[in-house]
């Protein structure tokens, strides 16, 4: 079954004019960053996460999961721009990162997932390109808290780019935990039964991420901590291709980097 769920709207760095020479190559991370609005010192730029994913076996048990997901940078525009109905007239980057993500249920409250990635980046405002490298695993586990469901969860992973022109490199990797729980209200939303539920998660990276800016310094995260509200929908609701199974908005905070994410998935 073909799936493409749009996600989200990253702000990471900010928008470079073009031809610019610096390469911001943090949108090789893109996917695994997370959705949101970043800014470091004050600036910013647009990427949208396209996942797209093809269930190649499933079982109430186990799945394997074939996830192609395409990350697309706009430099120079923001939300800010939408009401007065600009768009962005080209693309500044776009990256492309395949892999395999196994699920097996190994108990009735307990799923365990692991996944591996391997794609490609380019920047076409300089013309640079990028191999993307990506695996980690995860552990879902329900408890059993009065009527609110809740769900923790914890992950490990490490992502790491390496540029095809002058082979410079750079990875994280990070350890993140976190609880999603229920509030136990269920009210209708264009026909589909909709639950407020919140979260709480805090991250911590290994090699400190480095976020890059033109005028100011560098800006290292060593962890950050997010909380946010999200609505989980009965079921997926949207368009043919298009579905969203969560909607909602966040903020993540951490070492000089603010993030305000708007979610259409699973939160953690």
């Amino acid at each position: 079954m073909t799936r493409l769920r749009v996600l989200s709207v990253l702000l990471l760095l900010i928008g470079l004019p073009v031809g610019a020479e610096t390469d911001y190559s943090h949108y090789a991370f893109s996917n695994y960053l997370g959705s949101g609005i970043y800014r470091t010192a004050g600036q910013n730029a647009t990427v949208v996460n396209i996942p797209l994913s093809f269930d190649l076996e499933r079982s109430e048990e186990e799945s394997l999961v074939l996830r192609t997901p395409i990350s697309m940078g706009f430099f120079n525009f923001t939300w800010s721009d939408l009401p007065d109905g600009e768009f962005p007239s080209s693309v500044g980057t776009l990256s492309v990162t395949p892999g395999l993500e196994y699920r097996v249920k190994n108990a009735d409250n307990h799923e365990f997932q692991t996944y591996a990635d391997l794609g490609f980046g380019t920047n076409f405002t300089n013309g640079n390109d990028v191999v993307i490298y990506s695996a980690g695993m995860s552990s879902l586990l329900n408890f059993d808290f009065g009527d609110s469901n809740p769900l923790w969860v914890n992950r490990i992973f490490f992502a790491g780019y390496s540029t095809l022109n002058d082979g410079a490199s750079e990875t994280y990797s990070a350890v993140q935990s976190g609880v999603d729980i229920g509030t136990n209200y269920f009210f209708q939303m264009g026909g589909v039964e909709a639950e407020p539920r919140f979260f709480v998660a805090g991250y911590w990276y290994f090699d400190r991420l480095k976020f890059t800016t033109p005028f100011e310094e560098d800006v290292l995260v060593a962890s950050s901590l997010e909380v946010g509200l999200t609505f989980a929908f009965s079921k997926p609701v949207g368009w043919d291709l298009i579905n969203i199974e969560r909607f909602g908005l966040s903020y993540r905070a951490g070492d000089g980097v603010e993030v305000w994410r708007l979610i259409f998935e699973f939160p953690i």
